[in-house]
């Protein structure tokens, strides 16, 4: 970069200032670029301070504002917050299954493909069928394999393979590579893709190609425990790799820039590695410069970019427009709220793609159609379900290896339950990734919609959940999330303890607080009135039996200065019962770290929807929450009720 345009472009993306959405308040008048952004900065976060009331704090739960009044106060703070209402259309039209349940989904991670809207269609359809075919035998559907839209089916190829020679593509397969690379604002003529079973797979078969033998170093960048991240360090070091990872300083959770450094500028410029890298932290909400994927490659690292926790439209940001990565991974899920099962993408861009050596790691995946129940004829079913078993163990076999499944946030747990969280049972289900279903059909496109053909019949199927996505836009979906994420940052912020000393805070967040530039995530924990923490495993059940779904999560690599020394001991903890053995049986060295409680937010993501957790952890402000919870559902659980 050597004009003065891309000096100030790249100048801009390492303070992360690549797109500065409307925020609904005055724009301060400056000579310069950089001081108006600061300004910006500095106007949201004095703004969002009385978001909720002014100097406001809130100790008693029964005592609360309501939703009406919360949201009235909002909107006069951020007046053009309204003109995010198409979020709210869309939401009303296309996932009115939200608003029916009443349930706050905060645990989804990806890009959904499809709305609910188009499940309810073949809902429909398939209870049509069911009635009008007297010669099928009773069946019945579940709620996610009513509308499986398509299933996956594992592929007897390896990455190098693919990427060299490529391989035959159905017509449904071409065409969501087609959305989805548009989506991604990624050129077919700069980059590969292939469809793998979920993220974890992404990162192993990458971990199972890459040439550490020769490119010995692998350094990531998480401030959380991740899947995918560890089968990939289990692979890479089976291989011969050297680990490395960048440290978060305490209490910011920023990267300590100084150690990252010397990491990546370490000895000769040749044939580093593999710097793995993440634009935002899925769990903290914290945001990292462009600028370290410029550094790590010009000092002769590959670079992958971990996009799994990025929004449906943050690749089109000017930073990614500059920086393109050697290999890109991302994942996709069907329904919002309703159908988590999706699959992982893996982008390699094709002047790296020399770099992929021949390995036996699988985990490709093709996708095939899913037959509608008005083509399902009583021979055609068996063979079906012979089909459909099959796969399922493939997958079973694959998963017990390689992780989760693609789908909601991975929930990371501590392992060392405490008797206290054993004597709480789980009422309500979590999203739990649907079985997986494959059958045979053909398909065939017009212009942007994808046409499933099986038979004699025809159906229309879109991925109306990124053209929802595409619709609304970056500037929209990145105000809109900017502003929900920082006021339910506030808002927890305001809950104290009611008579304890200094007025304890019921909360404690995890990275940046109110903060103009921080991602649609927030980690934090729930503390009792003597200051105690109370188990994220606890706090998650309880929000499920109150209809809000949230994720736990675990931060390491955290680096105390002699400033904060003293807070260590307090601060970490180390988990102990993990099982403790790799997939060969070697040790795994535990580290340290916090759990904690984790909600990520989306552009179908609404007000109440951030109300409605703060109006639950508020319960947390009665000393005898939890408990009263025990025994309520031990009574429950005790009774024989008669129907």
């Amino acid at each position: 970069m050597h004009s003065p345009c891309a000096r100030e472009a790249s100048e801009a993306c390492f303070h992360n200032l690549c797109h500065l959405p409307f925020l609904g308040i005055p724009e301060p008048q400056s000579s310069t670029s950089t001081t108006t952004a600061a300004s910006y900065r500095h106007v949201f976060e004095v703004s969002m301070a009385s978001s909720i009331y002014p100097n406001s704090q809130f100790t008693n739960h029964e005592s609360f504002p309501s939703l009406q009044e919360s949201f009235s106060h909002f909107t006069k703070t951020f007046p053009l917050y309204s003109q995010t209402d198409q979020a709210d259309k869309i939401r009303e039209q296309e996932y009115y299954h939200l608003s029916l349940s009443n349930h706050v989904c905060l645990d989804y991670i990806g890009h959904g493909l499809f709305s609910y809207s188009q499940q309810g269609s073949y809902s429909q359809e398939a209870t049509v069928a069911s009635a009008s075919s007297s010669s099928l035998p009773s069946r019945r559907y579940s709620s996610s394999l009513e509308t499986p839209f398509f299933g996956i089916s594992y592929k007897a190829a390896n990455l190098h393979s693919q990427i060299q020679y490529g391989s035959h593509e159905s017509e449904l397969e071409y065409k969501i590579q087609k959305r989805i690379m548009a989506l991604m604002n990624l050129s077919e003529d700069d980059y590969t893709m292939v469809f793998t079973a979920n993220q974890s797979s992404a990162f192993k078969l990458l971990a199972d190609s890459y040439p550490f033998q020769s490119n010995h170093n692998l350094l990531t960048v998480y401030d959380h425990e991740n899947e995918a991240v560890k089968v990939m360090i289990e692979s890479s070091k089976n291989r011969g790799a050297q680990v490395m990872s960048a440290e978060f300083s305490w209490p910011s959770f920023r990267i300590h820039s100084g150690k990252l450094l010397e990491k990546v500028r370490r000895r000769r410029k040749t044939r580093r590695g593999l710097f793995v890298f993440p634009l935002q932290s899925r769990v903290t909400g914290a945001r990292y410069s462009y600028l370290w994927m410029n550094m790590a490659r010009e000092n002769g690292w590959h670079v992958l970019l971990d996009a799994c926790g990025l929004g449906p439209k943050d690749m089109e940001t000017l930073g990614l427009s500059l920086f393109k990565p050697d290999f890109l991974v991302c994942s996709f899920f069907k329904v919002f709220g309703e159908n988590p099962s999706g699959f992982g993408c893996l982008f390699v861009k094709k002047s790296s793609s020399s770099v992929i050596r021949d390995s036996a790691g699988t985990g490709l995946v093709r996708l095939v159609p899913a037959r509608r129940p008005s083509q399902i004829s009583e021979g055609s079913a068996n063979e079906d379900t012979e089909t459909e078993e099959k796969a399922k163990q493939e997958l079973h076999d694959d998963d017990s290896l390689q992780g989760s499944s693609s789908g909601p946030m991975f929930r990371q747990q501590t392992s060392e339950k405490t008797s206290e969280l054993e004597e709480i049972k789980e009422i309500s289900p979590k999203h739990e990734a649907p079985e997986i279903e494959v059958s045979v059909a053909s398909f065939e496109s017009s212009q942007s919609q994808i046409i499933a053909s099986s038979g004699s019949g025809y159906s229309y199927l879109e991925c109306r959940g990124l053209d929802h996505a595409d619709s609304l836009g970056l500037i929209l979906i990145s105000a809109r999330e900017r502003y929900l994420i920082n006021w339910l940052v506030n808002a927890l912020t305001s809950l104290r303890h009611p008579h304890s000393e200094n007025g304890h805070p019921l909360v404690r967040i995890y990275g940046p607080k109110v903060k103009f530039d921080r991602g649609p995530a927030v980690a934090f924990n729930v503390f009792d009135w003597k200051g105690e923490k109370v188990d994220p495993a606890i706090v998650q059940k309880l929000a499920d039996r109150n209809n809000v779904s949230l994720s736990c999560g675990f931060l390491h690599h955290i680096l105390f200065s002699d400033k904060y020394e003293h807070e260590r001991a307090r601060i970490l903890e180390t988990r102990t019962g993990e099982g403790g053995t790799d997939l060969n049986g070697k040790r795994v060295k535990l580290d340290s770290g916090i759990s904690v409680v984790t909600a990520a937010l989306g552009f179908l993501t609404n007000f109440e929807d951030v109300y409605k957790l703060w109006a639950f952890v508020s319960l947390f402000l009665d000393a005898d929450f939890v408990q009263k919870e025990r025994w309520r559902y031990t009574a429950l659980n005790q009774m024989t009720i008669e129907v």
